[in-house]
C-alpha cells in the first residue's frame, strides 16, 4: 500500500516495460534500467510509479515490485506489440491515460524521468497541462543511431526533431557516460543542461557465484574456453561479427571452444528472424557443434552464465552505455567490447577489458584470443572489472545520485513559485497605489 506522506515521482518508459522478461521482443538494457532505478529510488524514500504500455490484454494493470515502486500499464491503441517505429501515432492516447489515471488515483507527480524519445514527447506534452520538472535520459541518440544503420526509418525527422525540443527544453537531461554528452552536444544541439550520471548494475547478484560451481551447473568441462554473447537478437547488437571472429580464431582445433549466444526470440518477429540468421552463419561456418543456443536467459540464470565465462563480447555497432558490459564486470569476467560509445566510460583498455574497431571481426578475434591465451590476462582484467564496478556502477549509488538532482529541481521549483508569488504579489500592490494615485491625481 502506497504511502500518502511520500513524494510520487513518474518513471515513463513507454515501450520498455519495467515488468517485463528482459531477452524478449523489444526488451533490454532499458527495461533493466527503469526497474532497478526505481526499485533502488523506493528504498530511499521516494514513491515511484513507473508508467508503460501495455502490450497484450492478459497483463495486468499494476505490477507491485516494492512496497513502494509499481509499474502502471496505459491502453493506448490496440494491447498488442508494436514495434518502437511505429509507436509515435499512440502516444497522445498515451498522455491522455497518464493524466486519466492521475484524475481517478488523486494523484500528482511534481517530477517526471523519461527514457528514450518517445517518452520524451510524452514528457513534454504533459508539461502542458500542469507544472511538472521533467528528466530524460536518451538511452539511444537517433543522430548516433542512424550513422551505424543501412535505412534510415521513416519515423527519423520527427525522432531528430524531438530529441533536440528535449534537450533544449527540459530541466535536466541524464547522459550515462560522458561520450554520449559529446554525442549530444556536437550531433543534437549546444542547448541545454545535462548530468551525467551513469548505469548500474547490482554488485551483489553478480559476482556471488565461482566458475567452479557455475560450470558444474551449466554442465561444462572445466578445461572449455567459454566466450558469452547476452543480449537481444538484433542486427545492431553486432552478434554476426562475433560468430565470424570466433570462427576465425587461432585457439579453433586447438582449445576445447564453447560459444553461448544467450537471448530470447519469437519465431517469425524480429528476433526470431535475425536468431535464424545468425544460427545459418554459425552452420555456414562449421560452428554448430560448439555453439549453444539457451535461448532468454532469466533473472537467476544469468550470473550463473556470466560467471562459467571466460570472456564477454558485447560486438554492438552502437551502444549509449551497455548493461551487459557491467554485469559481466561485476562478475569478474573480462569484456571485449565495440569502441564506441558507452563502452569507452565503462571498459578502460587493458585494465578492466579490451576494445575492438566496431564491426572488425578480425579484431574481435584477435581480442578475444588474447584473453583466453595470455597468461593471467583474463583474471587480472577480471579483478579489475570487479573493481571499477563496485566503485562507479551500483544501482544505489546511481539512485542516490538521481535522487540528490530530483531533489535539487524540486526544491528549485518551489523557490521560483515563492519567488513568482511574491513578486506577484509585489506586482499587484504597485498596480493598486499607481491606480489610488492616478485618481487622485484626476481629481
Amino acid at each position: 500500500m502506497f504511502s500518502p506522506n511520500k513524494q510520487c515521482i513518474a518513471l515513463i518508459s513507454v515501450h520498455g516495460d519495467p515488468a517485463i522478461d528482459i531477452g524478449r521482443e523489444g526488451a533490454g538494457g532499458q527495461n533493466v534500467y527503469v526497474r532497478q532505478v526505481g526499485e533502488a529510488l523506493s528504498r530511499l524514500g521516494w514513491q515511484v510509479d513507473m508508467f508503460t504500455r501495455r502490450v497484450s490484454p492478459d497483463q495486468p494493470a499494476i505490477v507491485e515490485h516494492t512496497p513502494n515502486c509499481r509499474t502502471i500499464r496505459l491502453t493506448a491503441g490496440a494491447a498488442e506489440f508494436v514495434p518502437r517505429d511505429e509507436l509515435f501515432e499512440y502516444l497522445p492516447a498515451f498522455v491522455q491515460e497518464f493524466l486519466n489515471f492521475q484524475q481517478q488515483a488523486k494523484t500528482y507527480y511534481p517530477l517526471v524521468h523519461t527514457n528514450y524519445w518517445l517518452s520524451s514527447w510524452v514528457g513534454m506534452e504533459l508539461k502542458k497541462f500542469q507544472k511538472i520538472q521533467q528528466v530524460h535520459t536518451y538511452h539511444s541518440v537517433g543522430a548516433v543511431k542512424y550513422q551505424a544503420v543501412d535505412q534510415i526509418p521513416p519515423i527519423a525527422s520527427t525522432r531528430l526533431a524531438t530529441e533536440k525540443a528535449c534537450l533544449e527544453t527540459v530541466e535536466r537531461v541524464v547522459s550515462t557516460s560522458p561520450q554520449e554528452q559529446e554525442h549530444l552536444r556536437s550531433l543534437v544541439s549546444i542547448e541545454g543542461n545535462i548530468e551525467i550520471i551513469p548505469c548500474g548494475t547490482d554488485i551483489c547478484k553478480f559476482g556471488s557465484v565461482s566458475r567452479a560451481e557455475a560450470r558444474q551447473q551449466l554442465g561444462i568441462d572445466p578445461d572449455t574456453k567459454v566466450i558469452f554473447y547476452v543480449g537481444r537478437f538484433d542486427r545492431r547488437k553486432g552478434i554476426e561479427t562475433l560468430v565470424r571472429a570466433v570462427g576465425r580464431s587461432q585457439l579453433r582445433g586447438k582449445e576445447k571452444l564453447k560459444l553461448i549466444i544467450g537471448g530470447g526470440s519469437r519465431p517469425g518477429h524480429s528476433d526470431g528472424i535475425e536468431r535464424d540468421r545468425i544460427e545459418g552463419i554459425v552452420a555456414e561456418l562449421g560452428m554448430t557443434e560448439f555453439t549453444h543456443f539457451p535461448g532468454r536467459v532469466g533473472e537467476v540464470e544469468l550470473p550463473i552464465y556470466y560467471a562459467a565465462s571466460d570472456v564477454c563480447v558485447t560486438p554492438s555497432h552502437y551502444e549509449p552505455f551497455g548493461l551487459v558490459a557491467i554485469e559481466a564486470m561485476a562478475s569478474g569476467i573480462p569484456v571485449v567490447a565495440s569502441d564506441v560509445g558507452g563502452f569507452q566510460f565503462t571498459v578502460i583498455p587493458e585494465e578492466t577489458g579490451l576494445l575492438a574497431p566496431v564491426k572488425d571481426d578480425a579484431a574481435f578475434a584477435a581480442a578475444i584470443d588474447r584473453v583466453l591465451s595470455e597468461p593471467g590476462l583474463g583474471d587480472r582484467l577480471g579483478r579489475a572489472a570487479r573493481t571499477r564496478v563496485e566503485q562507479y556502477f551500483s544501482w544505489d549509488g546511481v539512485a542516490s545520485q538521481l535522487s540528490g538532482l530530483y531533489s535539487r529541481l524540486l526544491i528549485n521549483q518551489m523557490a521560483g513559485e515563492k519567488t513568482s508569488s511574491s513578486a506577484n504579489s509585489v506586482a499587484n500592490q504597485l498596480s493598486k497605489e499607481l491606480d489610488r494615485a492616478t485618481v487622485s491625481g484626476s481629481k
